[in-house]
């Protein structure tokens, strides 16, 4: 059985992305494949989409248990949507499965005209980077959006900043979260260290300590830290020891 959404302000691209078997017989430029998935970007007049093609879940009985990939995908995307995060916009989206085994599925997000990704910027020691006031509007959205990410119990597990894009009106986006989910508390509280921990791991190398610290307290919405903001950052600071 397949299930298939087509937002309809996309209905004139129907030949495309009706089905996924239209999905899937897409050819396209291929940014990224592994053994479960891969993604592709297509133009279509003049606009240029991401379609991201899984066709496994996982081996034994990861094909039946728990929720694809793909669907956490789409799903956690809608969430951002939905708690004021901007993302990028999602197209259309579904997948197959027989016997209740997953087979299949396939999402598709419009391209976000005219971004790069924060890992991009850091490589290329790009020049915004050393403009303090650029680096303070960046931090106050991205501190905005973590802030309620795990206002709402939901860690992203991969808050990278190749998953930070920005654009030229200085407007943050957060990106690709299969992995995140909602969780509740010591376990939330381990994985809020680790999505603050993995947007210092770049962070470190390219601000200052300076704006580090603005950046947490811009986070918790404080002016000074106190006992328990200590104890996490000491916790943010070592997550990846002995793991660079």
């Amino acid at each position: 059985m397949a299930g298939w959404f087509l937002d309809p302000a996309y209905a004139p691209l129907a030949s495309d992305f009706a089905s996924l078997e239209a999905v899937f017989a897409l050819e396209g430029e291929r940014l990224t494949r592994d053994p479960l998935s891969e993604v592709i970007r297509i133009e279509r007049a003049g606009v240029r989409y991401y379609v991201k093609r899984y066709w496994g879940a996982g081996k034994g009985l990861r094909r039946y248990i728990g929720r694809p990939r793909v669907k956490a995908e789409w799903q956690n995307l809608k969430n951002f949507a939905k708690w004021g995060i901007p993302t990028a916009p999602i197209v259309a989206y579904g997948l197959e499965r027989k016997v209740g085994a997953f087979v299949r599925g396939a999402l598709i997000t419009r391209e976000l005209d005219r971004t790069e990704d924060l890992a991009l910027l850091a490589e290329r020691y790009d020049p915004r980077l050393d403009d303090a006031r650029w680096v303070d509007n960046v931090s106050r959205q991205l501190a905005r959006a973590t802030r309620t990410l795990h206002e709402h119990h939901f860690t992203h597990n991969d808050l990278k900043w190749r998953n930070l894009l920005v654009n030229d009106q200085v407007e943050l986006f957060l990106i690709d979260c299969p992995t995140g989910a909602f969780w509740w508390g010591p376990l939330l509280r381990y994985r809020i260290a680790k999505d603050l921990a993995c947007l210092d791991k770049v962070a470190k190398y390219r601000l200052s300590r300076t704006q580090r610290m603005r950046f947490y307290l811009q986070y918790c919405g404080r002016q000074h830290l106190n006992a328990v903001d200590k104890r996490r950052i000491r916790q943010i600071v070592r997550y990846f020891e002995g793991r660079e």
